[in-house]
């Protein structure tokens, strides 16, 4: 069975294994969803605070997670993340000895425009940054900021505007901040940011996988009642 047609099979089949009221919020939430803007953690190293990003990315609709682990490991602190790692696409690199340089050629292959998070450069603040392009909102670690690759390789800088005498937020402050900056002017505009239909039944399918349990055995029974 092609693939776009198997999922959406999928979904009606595993749609009866939750409660209606589940499945509404689901229904509810994904109308909600983008990809027009995504995130970039760059080797971040305090679980809490990379588990702090995925729960406000989650909250303000933004679908994917891109995880650069180059001296790193990524670990989810399950007490702050509350769970919003399940109703994400987490994008790890962690293979390669330049796991930044992957990262990056990739956002760019799909047509992201690459924004750096810095206090440092006088280009953009927050709510200035155009948005006629696709968004990779890149985030590095508060001891060393972002690495010398992604600066180099940025299409715009964006900070955070300041009146106070501490030189930058928390990591997963400023990303909160510029999250929902970035949402709110998106939502309130012409451009087209919502998930295409596919996609949608896409991600549908992975949260219900998420919330039933064994739901590798009862899709392996879907595949043999399709087969049949």
């Amino acid at each position: 069975m092609e693939n776009k047609n198997y999922n959406k099979a999928l979904y009606e089949y595993l749609s009866g294994f939750i409660t209606e009221n589940r499945l509404g919020k689901f229904q509810e939430n994904i109308q909600y969803r983008t990809r027009y803007i995504t995130i970039v953690l760059e080797d971040i190293f305090q679980p809490h605070n990379a588990s702090a990003v995925l729960r406000s990315a989650d909250c303000l609709g933004i679908q994917d997670i891109h995880i650069i682990e180059n001296e790193n490991k990524y670990h989810v602190n399950p007490d702050v993340a509350l769970g919003s790692s399940k109703w994400l696409t987490l994008i790890q690199y962690n293979k390669k000895n330049n796991n930044t340089q992957e990262c990056i050629l990739k956002l760019k292959k799909q047509g992201y425009k690459i924004i750096a998070t810095s206090s440092h450069e006088n280009d953009y603040n927050i709510d200035e940054l155009p948005l006629d392009n696709k968004i990779a909102l890149f985030f590095g670690t508060e001891l060393h900021g972002l690495s010398p690759e992604v600066i180099n390789n940025a299409d715009s800088f964006v900070k955070i505007p300041m009146h106070g005498f501490t030189e930058s937020f928390n990591i997963s402050v400023s990303a909160a901040i510029c999250m929902y900056s970035l949402t709110s002017r998106l939502r309130d505009s012409q451009i087209k940011w919502q998930l295409t239909e596919t996609e949608k039944n896409d991600i549908l399918v992975e949260w219900l996988k998420n919330s039933i349990k064994s739901s590798e055995l009862i899709e392996a029974d879907f595949k043999k009642k399709s087969v049949l």
